[in-house]
């Protein structure tokens, strides 16, 4: 994409690497995507629909960034399980931040800063404190894309980013870091190394582009109705889901911003499970390889 790296792709660069609980870098100023994972026997599946906007004011040199996401997870169960299912057949996470992108004078260099409140919940019941978690991150990133006086690109552009990520999900009372290294080696391909996705691409033109990845995926939430286990002395306090995948990916460009993107792949790790606040097990729902689909629309730089 010939756009891609003009000097303002930063003002959305790094909060699209606000991964409060690892999510993927991006620098979509809006997205609709949905998400499936049949599970391993055919007999339930996980399915995800996910809408997030981002809105830069621009501040001189510098942006003030707002955002909100909404995400729905619904588990299809069609076996048995030793408790009340309808506890955890749908959660739900809903989303704002705020941000600020501050360029250093005379250097590549940005660093940045993000605050956010999320409520993650099965929210069968009237939201509580255990329903909310506060985020927070600080970054720094080196975006080099130097041109000659004519505008043309010279050398081989790349992006380092550095960060701290924090949140207040049980279980989790530390700061999470982040390193993300992105290079094009030429028109035709480029990768990215980091946490949580890594990828190679290839372009085959300014449409239509290929790539390989390996990425994280998850999610967390608050079980209001707690769930007890017979035989169990733990209580179910909330849910989360953990994939590690392999595959391919698709992206298609109806304009230098708008992109149809279709990734598939198959998990290497996967696991579904209710546990406590202290992140100890208390049911594995599927912990079986399984394929994997991500497809949506995004509006980006």
């Amino acid at each position: 994409m010939k756009n891609f790296f003009r000097a303002n792709s930063l003002l959305l660069l790094l909060f699209s690497t606000c991964l409060f609980g690892l999510k993927a870098q991006t620098t979509d100023l809006a997205r609709i995507e949905y998400m499936r994972v049949p599970f391993s026997d055919g007999d339930q599946s996980l399915n995800r629909f996910r809408a997030l906007i981002q809105a830069p004011i621009p501040i001189k040199d510098d942006y003030l960034i707002f955002g909100a996401e909404y995400r729905k997870l619904d588990l299809d169960f069609r076996e048995d399980v030793p408790f009340n299912r309808e506890r955890i057949k749908s959660t739900q996470r809903i989303e704002a931040s705020l941000g600020y992108v501050k360029k250093l004078k005379n250097t590549n260099w940005r660093i940045a800063g993000k605050g956010g409140v999320r409520i993650a919940s099965t929210l069968n019941t009237s939201l509580g404190k255990d329903d909310f978690i506060y985020m927070g991150a600080l970054y720094a990133i080196n975006d080099v894309n130097e041109r000659n006086e004519e505008g043309a690109v010279i050398g081989k552009p790349y992006r380092l980013i550095l960060g701290l990520v924090y949140s207040t999900t049980p279980g989790r009372n530390y700061p999470i870091p982040l390193v993300n290294y992105f290079r094009k080696i030429n028109e035709t391909w480029s990768y990215t190394v980091g946490v949580p996705k890594t990828l190679i691409r290839y372009t085959f033109n300014e449409k239509n582009h290929l790539q390989a990845f390996a990425t994280l995926d998850n999610f967390f939430a608050n079980i209001q109705d707690n769930v007890r286990i017979p035989n169990n002395d733990r209580v179910g306090e909330n849910i989360s889901m953990t994939n590690v995948v392999l595959g391919l990916g698709y992206e298609f460009y109806f304009t230098d911003h708008l992109q149809y993107y279709l990734y598939a792949g198959h998990t290497v790790y996967n696991e579904y499970r209710i546990r406590d606040n202290n992140r100890e097990d208390v049911y594995v729902i599927e912990n079986d390889n399984t394929f994997y689909i991500r497809t949506g629309i995004k509006f980006k730089i």
